[in-house]
């Protein structure tokens, strides 16, 4: 008897968390996301860089869009090309919201990266993103602090031959400029197409 008894117990303080979590569900309305959810973090808040165009930008800029912030190279030769791709694949599945998506690239190899060179990187992506670049050695450093992102610099054979390695994840801002998701390299676009709507669902 004494046994039936505490297994009838033991069930139902098994059955609490799977309880809670279903309380949880039904009263929580926070969205849940695919990416990492880093909202209210203390870093990333903003940049100030010029554009391909010349013209300096800060994520105030951007005030009403969601904005994705990827870093990068031109010569990359995978990752790079396939986030800004995922990126204009998700500001097309969006659709009329599309235009509410803001992509920005930030190179880490400005000896290479000129504004020349980065206006026709953007071109194979979407004429809607803009490349942002920093203007010295120093300022990129400052910046990568500030973002927590890693890069280095990998010699090749010859002077120009060199590649980066970079963090290959993206940097997510809401409506309002605020640092809110950071998604790893290979998330996917159905995954971040759904981030991005939660946002501006969550902005009306």
């Amino acid at each position: 008897m004494h046994k039936r008894q505490a297994l009838r117990h033991l069930g139902r303080l098994a059955s609490l968390p799977l309880l809670a979590a279903l309380l949880t569900g039904c009263f929580d309305n926070k969205p849940s996301f695919v990416s990492i959810d880093v909202t209210g973090a203390d870093y990333a808040r903003d940049f100030s860089l010029p554009d391909h165009n010349g013209q300096q930008r800060s994520i105030k800029d951007f005030a009403g869009k969601i904005v994705v912030v990827f870093f990068g190279f031109t010569q990359c030769p995978d990752v790079c090309p396939t986030s800004m791709l995922e990126l204009a694949e998700i500001r097309k599945a969006l659709g009329v919201d599309g235009a509410r998506l803001q992509g920005l690239f930030i190179t880490v190899d400005p000896e290479r990266d000129t504004p020349e060179v980065l206006k026709a990187y953007m071109a194979n992506f979407d004429p809607t993103f803009l490349a942002l670049r920093p203007a010295s050695p120093e300022q990129l450093a400052a910046l990568a602090k500030d973002f927590k992102l890693y890069y280095k610099r990998v010699d090749g054979r010859t002077a120009t031959s060199y590649s980066m390695d970079h963090s290959a994840g993206s940097y997510i801002y809401d409506t309002k400029g605020r640092l809110r998701l950071y998604t790893r390299y290979g998330s996917g676009v159905p995954a971040l197409t759904a981030d991005v709507r939660a946002l501006l669902k969550q902005a009306g």
